[in-house]
């Protein structure tokens, strides 16, 4: 599969940087207790960091198979980050913290790095793939 691995990676790192400044800032000035929207914003733009690395690795993986089976595969991974991530969240607010546990807050979580992840499938299929100027070829090596 050919893509732009090039600006994939460029906007991987970008990307990292933004969401470590962000979650800096709302260390010091606590933008999550301010503002309502700020942990939805965070674990969107996470999804969509994380998904898009799933796609810079999978895309040199498996190159033959199709961009529906990619996705797929993208947002599995996706969600399996964003259940371990809540899982470190629960043992440091719940365990460490004896905080309460909020599974409302956790579903809305992972919602939301789902929401990233397809949005990664969106970037992805419009933004990079068309730069190569080619169409993944599906398992029956039709283009899709």
């Amino acid at each position: 599969m050919n893509m732009d691995r090039k600006t994939l990676l460029k906007h991987l790192v970008y990307l990292m940087f933004f969401i470590f400044l962000m979650a800096t800032l709302n260390n010091i000035f606590y933008w999550d207790s301010l503002l309502w929207y700020f942990d939805v914003m965070q674990h969107t733009l996470g999804g969509l960091w994380v998904g898009m690395f799933f796609f810079y690795v999978f895309s040199t993986r498996f190159q033959t198979t199709s961009y529906a089976n990619l996705c797929i595969a993208v947002v599995l991974s996706t969600i399996l980050i964003g259940v371990l991530w809540e899982g470190y969240e629960y043992y440091i607010y719940q365990i460490i913290s004896k905080m309460n546990f909020d599974i409302v807050d956790t579903i809305y979580d992972v919602f939301n790095d789902i929401v990233g992840s397809l949005l990664a499938c969106w970037y992805f299929a419009k933004l990079i793939m068309p730069k190569v100027g080619n169409r993944l070829k599906s398992n029956n090596g039709q283009t899709s």
